[in-house]
């Protein structure tokens, strides 16, 4: 799987986890920063991967600031996103089979690495069901403008 990735100055290391512990399990990043514990403000960051996720070429997105909660606001302004804080395995999973989103936002100061590793194990996993009981519902959220 093909992933666009950035993170604000507070999940930097976190980021960096993810991107080293899937990339040797076969998906490819493309990091769109930042690398550094600089202060910085992360809607920039977060606007810059939601538009790249939504032009195409990536399967799916990744957000990580401080509580994921402002990477997500940001990234569903952007038509064609569909961000999700992912903070547990159930809403993790409901991410995917009951809403179909393609971005996944966590927060380095709400969760620990390890159950970031695997939500993001769990949610890389998961595939849309385009036929099941969801879709109708998936068809008219999308059709929100």
């Amino acid at each position: 799987m093909k992933i666009v990735i950035g993170c604000d100055n507070l999940a930097v290391d976190l980021k960096n986890r993810i991107i080293e512990e899937f990339t040797a399990k076969g998906h490819e990043f493309v990091d769109m920063g930042v690398n550094s514990p600089e202060p910085m403000d992360y809607p920039d960051v977060a606007e810059k991967v939601a538009r790249a996720l939504a032009a195409g070429g990536y399967d799916r997105g990744m957000l990580l600031c401080g509580t994921g909660i402002g990477m997500q606001i940001c990234a569903n302004k952007v038509p064609g996103v569909y961000a999700a804080v992912c903070h547990d395995i159930y809403s993790t999973e409901r991410s995917i089979l009951s809403n179909n989103c393609n971005m996944m936002c966590m927060g380095a100061l709400v969760i620990g690495p390890a159950t970031a590793i695997a939500l993001t194990d769990r949610w890389l996993s998961l595939h849309f069901d385009e036929n099941g009981r969801s879709a109708g519902k998936v068809k008219k959220m999308r059709a929100i403008h």
